[in-house]
């Protein structure tokens, strides 16, 4: 084997595990000097942000969005050659539709795990008594927009570059895991974690990166995650992943009389049981659905690495 093996693959295309490695490096790059600038404007302004919860998560999320994309991109053009488009975020045949369906089934799914802890005597739910319905409208309207920037975020960077490049190497199944360990990770440190808030989010990743297997796109993950979180937090009541000031009037509130095992306890549903039930059966549903599939030009675009050239030409796979 030559050196240049290591590096490089046939197309002569740096190895996925490179080009996972340099997407990193731009991606930590870009997120300290945006760290560095957005530090001084904060420094600089007369009110304190970090006072209100939603405007920090909005400013972080922000920047994450706008870092995986960018970093994204430029790794996909110099790296592999590929457009734009090929990071599954832009409006490309059926996006609405993905989105649309992403959203229905993601809320489906949450009031599935909710619908388990009802049934089971664990949770009861009434409508908020202790909130004017000002506050409740605003709430689901803020949390909305949070809660959209937030998934498109989360779903960039996990189900983005990372995991496309990975899939093209043919190490799918690497891929998904890998990112799904990542994105459980990062939830390590939200308010009353523990093993089995971890392990629900690692399936929630895998969820998500079932999703855009399915889809080849973002926006199908994109409307799973938003509506997750939206429905569990401003409609339920229930704390997302340990959070509550996102949604402080939601429409409904619960009342906890059984086991935090079914329940999750302070860190909401998906630190129990009922989650992983309801994550379970959904990524099979997901799976086996026959109207989700990926446009032919999707599909290649995220299948296999290509040769160095600078007119592609994708055509529908044999």
């Amino acid at each position: 084997m030559k050196f240049s093996d290591i590096l490089f693959n046939q197309y002569g295309n740096l190895r996925s595990g490179w080009r996972f490695a340099v997407f990193l490096f731009g991606l930590f790059s870009f997120l300290i000097v945006c760290g560095i600038f957005i530090g001084a404007v904060i420094h600089l302004l007369p009110v304190n942000l970090t006072d209100n919860g939603s405007i920090g998560f909005v400013v972080q999320s922000l920047v994450m969005l706008t870092a995986s994309i960018a970093v994204g991109w430029l790794c996909g053009k110099y790296l592999e050659h590929l457009p734009f488009r090929a990071l599954g975020c832009w409006f490309v045949k059926g996006w609405a539709k993905d989105l649309v369906l992403g959203l229905v089934l993601g809320a489906l799914t949450i009031c599935l795990a909710a619908l388990i802890t009802v049934a089971s005597g664990a949770t009861t739910f009434q409508f908020n008594q202790t909130a004017g319905q000002a506050a409740i409208v605003e709430t689901l309207i803020v949390s909305m927009l949070v809660f959209t920037l937030g998934a498109a975020s989360e779903e960039a960077l996990f189900r983005g570059y990372i995991l496309q490049t990975f899939t093209r190497a043919h190490l799918v199944l690497f891929g998904v895991v890998l990112t799904s360990v990542l994105f459980g990770y990062t939830h390590t440190n939200n308010p009353s974690a523990n093993y089995l808030s971890f392990i629900n989010t690692i399936l929630a990743g895998l969820w998500f990166g079932t999703a855009f297997l399915k889809t080849r796109t973002l926006w199908f993950a994109i409307g799973l995650h938003l509506a997750w979180n939206w429905v569990l937090g401003a409609v339920l009541g229930i704390s997302v992943s340990g959070i509550n000031a996102i949604t402080p009037a939601p429409l409904l509130q619960p009342t906890y009389t059984g086991s935090i095992i079914l329940t999750g306890g302070d860190y909401g549903i998906e630190g129990g049981i009922a989650c992983t039930i309801a994550l379970l059966f959904s990524t099979l549903l997901i799976w086996f659905l026959p109207i989700l599939k990926p446009t032919a030009e999707m599909l290649i675009l995220t299948s296999q690495d290509k040769p160095k050239t600078e007119n592609l030409t994708f055509l529908s796979p044999s």
